[in-house]
């Protein structure tokens, strides 16, 4: 190879090379580019040129990229975004419940009529309770409170004088209900088992409502 061709190939690698900030001056590469497309290196300068350049080694470890100016990044914790992942069934997000230190006045009237209402039934019966309460204090034609829904009169037989009975809060069947009430308050189950019923009674009785039948579980008939 003549010399005027090593000095070309060494130019054209060192541009590639100072691309990445391999040297250690910027202009290296350009100033020696130019000098060998228009001759104006000396024929002493241009003998010098070397055949090979040792490039020292990257170091490629990964580190942060800063947004761009004007944009705002979130990080997400791991484990807000396991929280927020859907549960795989109403079991699942019963047991990720945990008894509350302090019970709401309204959580605590929704986990009472769970309890009285269909304790031993099935979750999605309980929540098919739960959810007819909650139905109906949205609709406009209850009370637009939980434990106004409750204890309105004639409406649900455990409640006397217009009061829950007292429940052992150790009792499984009432942290059942607990947490099943949890789960209805803040949609955790969006599956409704029967779906905008505002209406339920025990299969041994025939109230004959003439009101459209939504859902039967476990000893209950659901309606709209």
């Amino acid at each position: 190879m003549t010399v005027s061709q090593r000095v070309a190939a060494a130019a054209a690698f060192l541009l590639c090379v100072s691309g990445i900030g391999a040297l250690t001056s910027p202009g290296a590469a350009s100033e020696l580019a130019s000098a060998a497309l228009d001759g104006s290196s000396p024929a002493s300068d241009l003998a010098n040129v070397p055949t090979s350049i040792t490039v020292p080694t990257l170091n490629l470890t990964t580190r942060p990229v800063p947004a761009p100016d004007g944009v705002q990044v979130q990080m997400i914790p791991v484990e807000d975004a396991v929280a927020d992942a859907d549960y795989a069934s109403l079991a699942e997000a019963v047991a990720a419940q945990a008894m509350p230190d302090e019970v709401d006045p309204q959580l605590s009237c929704l986990a009472g009529a769970i309890y009285f209402e269909s304790k031993g039934e099935p979750l999605s019966g309980q929540l098919a309770v739960a959810n007819v309460i909650m139905n109906r204090v949205e609709s406009g034609r209850f009370p637009s409170t939980i434990c106004g829904v409750v204890t309105q009169p004639g409406q649900f037989s455990f409640v006397r004088g217009g009061k829950i009975p007292s429940i052992d809060p150790a009792r499984k069947a009432y942290r059942t209900a607990m947490a099943v009430a949890q789960v209805a308050m803040t949609d955790d189950w969006s599956k409704d088992p029967a779906p905008d019923a505002l209406f339920f009674h025990a299969k041994r009785v025939r109230p004959g409502w003439g009101k459209a039948q939504v859902a039967t579980i476990g000893h209950h008939v659901f309606y709209r």
